[in-house]
């Protein structure tokens, strides 16, 4: 028997509402800040640094994320222009926030005269962790979810009545495609956090983040109803994706065969 989806709104104060949506994020981005400062400063960068590209780079991602969207769904924001600014309703584009989070970090580290890989190798662990996190802000709006499919199908997935009944919309079931790429991401962390063991040179951990999550969202973007397309046939994140993965694997063997002495993951240098 099908239950009733979960309420997206967390905390009503009379019109003032709080979405779940938005929680979750924010739930994201804290952890991910706290993973990413302690290990700045193991690597010897100072207690305030992330904090101060967090103030810069949230902003900048929030605005980057909705624009993308929004370009890329125009037919109706312009109709709607109202709903540009409702973020708490969903369509945020993670591609969106990753070009400006980059774009900023790369302004932050020659202001503050860092390594702008090793700022990103740091952040990797936690931008995919709180990608993993967020997917389950779109859970509670039942968005970025896949095809059709039947209950017996998610129960023989050993999944929760909780989320079997969220995938329940408008009379039909469909694929969980946001826990699909949250576990991917999860997966992905603990990798991720293994790889800083293995030592390797600086800007490798970030470009093992892009491979890692590009590959997975191009096969989890595949199964989704809700794509940005580019073209009928063309899904917008499906075409970055195969291009990030291009570019990290040829970053990274250029970088390997122009230098020699690349710092290492480890160096406490912030050259």
């Amino acid at each position: 028997m099908e239950g009733y989806p979960l309420d997206p709104i967390a905390i009503s104060f009379g019109p003032f509402q709080i979405h779940w949506y938005g929680l979750i994020i924010m739930t994201g981005i804290v952890l991910g800040f706290y993973i990413a400062t302690k290990e700045g400063e193991r690597l010897g960068l100072e207690k305030e640094t992330f904090a101060d590209l967090l103030l810069w780079a949230l902003p900048a991602a929030i605005i980057c994320a909705r624009i993308y969207y929004v370009i890329f769904q125009w037919d109706y924001y312009s109709q709607h222009p109202g709903d540009i600014v409702k973020v708490w309703q969903g369509g945020i584009a993670i591609h969106g926030a990753l070009i400006g989070s980059v774009v900023t970090a790369v302004i932050f580290a020659r202001v503050k005269d860092i390594s702008f890989w090793k700022l990103a190798d740091i952040a990797a662990p936690s931008i995919i962790l709180g990608q993993a996190i967020g997917r389950w802000g779109n859970f509670m709006n039942q968005e970025a979810h896949g095809g059709e499919v039947t209950r017996s199908f998610l129960e023989g997935l050993y999944l929760p009545d909780f989320i079997i009944n969220q995938m329940y919309i408008d009379g039909h079931y469909y694929h969980p495609t946001f826990l699909y790429e949250s576990v991917w991401n999860i997966v992905g962390f603990i990798i991720l956090l293994l790889l800083r063991r293995v030592n390797l040179k600086r800007g490798e951990l970030f470009l093992s983040y892009v491979i890692w999550y590009s590959i997975g969202r191009f096969f989890i973007e595949g199964m989704r109803t809700d794509s940005l397309m580019l073209t009928e046939s063309l899904r917008i994140a499906q075409v970055i994706s195969l291009g990030l993965i291009a570019a990290a694997v040829i970053i990274w063997a250029v970088r390997r065969l122009r230098k020699d002495r690349l710092p290492s993951y480890n160096s406490l240098s912030n050259e």
